[in-house]
């Protein structure tokens, strides 16, 4: 019995070596079908703790302020957590039922500042157009070719170098988008009543939050807790979605050269972080897979890695690698790799 399940492992094995994209996205359909109890714990387990260190957090003030701000940081890993789980909610893989998905998502929402609807459009667009050269611009980092860029004026290519900056990506990009941008539809939504009650909507409980907050627990709570563990988890947030996308060889393309599935798995990358990182960021690291299907919910996407190891090193990315990803900022259509505005502009 033992002898045959090896066989059937390295059977397997030997299979993956030679597998296309398509035939990738054909085995991950096994994975999609969530399970309510297992949604529900993965709720409780990443509600109540970043709860405790809210509720930690406001009653270290007494004691140190940096004490209160270390534990918001913390606070704030968890609920990039909580968004993990809206965001498998926008693709309908967290529950079975679409309506649980859509309310679970629509609460979380207020949490973190981010409407539900706008979100799930601007995310599943996303999905849709991913290393497309052609389709740039909606739920993605901005991108400029390297012909694109030594094309652009002077005052562009200023702009996009400060765009492209740390301090801009990283730290003043979450505080504008999720406290500022994040209050309206995006420009291409405006035209749709649902996406302005989505907005409306989540900003009068996000109004409704912040203002029980300031009475409750006073005005310094709000400034020196709330708002840290916001840009914190917002800045979280925006690096994992960089670095899932923003690497060295990573792909993109345009017209017939451009395949959804072959973006998916080749264009996204899988950010091998340690386990505790990994838990706390909701597997979404391994993004190559929920690429290649978005209904997988985020604890089953371990399970596709167990089953088929190939998928381990494809476009594998460690947490040491993904600090060298900063200083690539331009897409080489001739080296087919991103590369740095200094490598581009020394050809």
């Amino acid at each position: 019995m033992s002898h045959t399940t090896i066989d059937e492992k390295t059977s397997k094995t030997n299979s993956d070596e030679t597998l296309s994209a398509k035939e990738w996205m054909r085995l991950m359909m096994a994975y999609r079908q969530p399970k309510m109890l297992r949604s529900l714990f993965e709720i409780a387990v990443t509600f109540l703790p970043f709860m405790a260190l809210c509720v930690l957090s406001y009653f270290a003030l007494k004691i140190s302020m940096f004490l209160s701000f270390g534990l918001s940081l913390l606070a704030a890993g968890f609920l990039v957590r909580l968004f993990i789980i809206q965001h498998d909610c926008s693709h309908g893989a967290f529950f079975k039922q679409k309506k649980l998905n859509e309310w679970v998502g629509r609460v979380i929402g207020v949490i973190t500042m981010t409407p539900f609807s706008i979100w799930k459009r601007a995310h599943l667009t996303h999905h849709a157009s991913s290393g497309n050269l052609e389709k740039r611009g909606i739920g993605d980092i901005y991108m400029l070719t390297v012909a694109e860029y030594k094309a652009s004026s002077p005052k562009t290519q200023f702009l996009y170098r400060l765009y492209r900056n740390p301090i801009v990506m990283f730290l003043i990009g979450p505080i504008y988008v999720f406290l500022i941008a994040q209050r309206l539809p995006d420009k291409f939504m405006r035209k749709e009543p649902k996406y302005w009650f989505s907005a409306m909507g989540t900003n009068l409980f996000i109004a409704a939050l912040i203002g029980g907050i300031i009475y409750f627990f006073g005005l310094k709570t709000f400034l020196l807790i709330y708002i840290p563990m916001i840009i914190a988890a917002g800045a979280l947030g925006v690096w994992m979605f960089f670095v899932q996308h923003q690497f060295e060889d990573t792909i993109w393309d345009k017209g017939e050269a451009w395949g959804r599935n072959d973006a998916a798995i080749f264009g996204s990358s899988h950010y091998d972080l340690p386990k505790p990182l990994r838990w706390l960021t909701g597997n979404i690291g391994i993004h190559h897979v929920h690429h290649l299907n978005s209904r997988i919910p985020f604890y089953r996407l371990t399970e596709a890695l167990r089953d088929h190891p190939k998928l381990v090193n494809i476009k594998r990315l460690t947490l040491a690698q993904s600090l060298k990803c900063v200083k690539l900022k331009l897409w080489c259509e001739e080296k087919r790799k991103l590369v740095s505005i200094k490598t581009a502009m020394a050809v």
